[in-house]
């Protein structure tokens, strides 16, 4: 299956290292799904140790992280254990259990001409009705940056919150931007009272806005 921006998120059900899961459990909630190469390897370890140190700032953006690679429970069990054991770090968050790989095709995550056994380190952005709201793809060599992973979560959260878009770069409190005017109508009203609409335009389709919103 492609899956794209906009659908709505395929459900599954699959084990786990904290049990039995199915995705449908997780409505209400952020999701943040992301895939990983295999246990016990270098760049995965790096990745699984940073976003266990985020997760208290995923939880208070109402966000869940969910793992998965094409390994055994028992696999993900020593390897999360082994970490535990090395660095003194609890993986918080559920490992998925993909040993056929069925949730990995459903959702795209094996790109055959690179691997056609390990998953690439996708990263899926579930919104509380389930939509696929954004999707980052990394290669095998490469680890991600949680930090942009985060942001773009609070990005997104401050788009649906305050009916904004955000500019290159944006980080939290920094200014957002809103949509250029729809009819000429908007345009005019822009254009001539843009601070009584809360806004500071270098043009009439260029303007920014207060992220700041409740």
């Amino acid at each position: 299956m492609n899956i794209t921006i906009g659908m709505k998120a395929p459900d599954f059900t699959a084990m786990t290292t904290f049990g039995q899961m199915n995705l449908s459990d997780y409505k209400g909630h952020w999701v943040i799904l992301f895939s990983h190469p295999g246990d016990f390897t270098p760049v995965c370890t790096t990745e699984f140790i940073a976003f266990a140190k985020a997760n208290d700032q995923f939880e208070d953006l109402n966000a869940k992280l969910i793992g998965l690679s094409i390994d055994s429970n028992p696999s993900h069990l020593a390897w999360v254990n082994q970490i535990y054991t090395l660095t003194g770090i609890q993986i918080p968050f559920p490992i998925i259990a993909d040993r056929m790989g069925d949730v990995a095709n459903l959702y795209g995550m094996i790109a055959p001409g690179v691997n056609k056994q390990e998953t690439v380190r996708n990263v899926f952005f579930l919104d509380p009705e389930q939509m696929v709201r954004a999707i980052l793809v990394y290669p095998l060599t490469n680890g991600r940056n949680i930090y942009e992973i985060l942001r773009l979560l609070t990005a997104l959260q401050t788009t649906d919150r305050c009916k904004v878009v955000t500019p290159a770069n944006w980080e939290p409190d920094m200014p957002s931007m809103v949509p250029p005017p729809g009819t000429y109508d908007q345009l005019i009203q822009r254009t001539n009272n843009p601070q009584d609409m809360g806004l500071s335009c270098m043009d009439w389709f260029w303007c920014y806005k207060d992220s700041n919103c409740k």
